[in-house]
């Protein structure tokens, strides 16, 4: 093979090769380019879904719905006014809502059942301004919101539900329960809003989060607080002899948890911070005694009675049988000479009495018969 034929070959194998990388890299290309554009359809269908959430709405709210005709229905089935202004009692719990809806005309009602729902919002409550009892207990609620409206409301039950935070409800000048148990709760921060509701005196915050003792400064701010429930909170057990130091910083209490506080209780928990367990000691000795000392008396006095009714029937029978006249014990005798005496001064009072009468009979007459000047 001449030099130039060599030349030729190696020319055509060299732009073979060209060729084949132009065709490979413009495949990779066109991968590539195929690539970004399933990319960019697959970012716009996301964007989409994003941007798209009155779909999933619709699809949360596919279940059961709160509507007029629902509500006019179960009011007929349960034997209630259909006329929705005269009923004062909804009974609306396990019934799946998701929404709290369609109860404008239920402007009379007085205690609302929730219970046992998907509710994910407290909302459209605006017209039951005469509610005193709201019952939002075991559902999926975030937050305490929308209760500005409801001023007579007493009673608010939002236990097993995912709460965060107390708040919005210093509005309600009547509330007197709050129920909040096996929440979200956690810091002070999280219960600092009690500190201005001054009306609550059942307050229910069980099985929540709290781990901070500083909460009892918050629980001091609330002067009508009777009845606190923590247990199921870290915090009982950082706080040093949890009973007797929420006892005495408390001055109102009188239900701790799963008992009552007792006068004794208190009395001795006072002791103790003034005096330490000593003084402690000695308090619960000295109620101890006072508390054998009434027993005692109680037993007899009861003792008393029973003798007195004994010798009373005993002193009829005699009386009975014509035996009065052989009466021998002290006792007896001093009861025939009560009784004696007793009568005589009763005759004595009646011939006082009639005495009296005549007196001022005769000088009524002598009046009515005396002549005018």
């Amino acid at each position: 093979m001449s030099t130039v034929e060599f030349q030729d070959t190696m020319g055509d194998k060299e732009a073979t090769q060209m060729e084949v990388g132009d065709v490979e890299r413009t495949c990779v290309k066109s991968g590539v380019n195929a690539m970004k554009k399933d990319g960019a359809q697959e970012n716009k269908e996301n964007d989409k879904q994003l941007q798209s959430p009155p779909k999933e709405k619709k699809d949360l709210q596919s279940g059961p719905r709160m509507t007029k005709k629902f509500l006019r229905d179960h009011c007929k089935q349960n034997k209630l006014y259909i006329t929705p202004c005269l009923n004062d009692t909804l009974y609306l719990h396990f019934k799946g809502f998701s929404t709290i809806e369609n109860l404008e005309e239920y402007t009379g009602l007085k205690c609302l059942w929730l219970e046992s729902n998907g509710l994910q919002r407290i909302e459209n409550l605006d017209a039951q301004t005469d509610l005193r009892c709201l019952f939002l207990q075991q559902n999926i609620i975030y937050k305490l919101e929308n209760l500005e409206h409801l001023k007579k409301l007493s009673t608010l039950n939002v236990s097993n539900n995912y709460i965060h935070t107390i708040e919005n409800i210093s509005c309600l000048p009547d509330l007197s329960t709050l129920q909040i148990a096996h929440n979200k709760l956690e810091t002070v921060g999280d219960i600092e809003h009690l500190s201005q509701c001054l009306a609550i005196s059942v307050l229910d915050m069980s099985h929540n989060l709290l781990n901070d003792p500083e909460i009892l400064s918050i629980l001091e701010a609330m002067p009508e607080l009777r009845v606190l429930n923590l247990m199921g909170n870290d915090v009982v057990k950082k706080i040093p002899n949890y009973r007797k130091t929420m006892i005495v910083r408390l001055k109102q209490l009188t239900f701790l948890d799963d008992r009552p506080v007792f006068s004794k209780d208190r009395a001795c928990a006072e002791a103790w911070a003034v005096g330490g367990l000593e003084g402690e000691c000695k308090e619960r000795e000295q109620w101890e005694t006072r508390e054998r000392r009434k027993i005692q008396d109680s037993l007899d006095s009861m003792a008393m009675i029973r003798k007195k009714a004994q010798e009373r029937r005993r002193l009829r029978e005699l009386q009975e049988k014509g035996e009065t006249d052989a009466l021998t014990t002290p006792c007896e005798e001093n009861n025939h000479q009560i009784l004696t005496s007793s009568t005589e001064k009763i005759k004595a009072f009646v011939q006082d009495s009639l005495d009296a009468y005549e007196e001022f009979s005769d000088s009524q007459a002598t009046l009515e018969h005396k002549p005018e000047r």
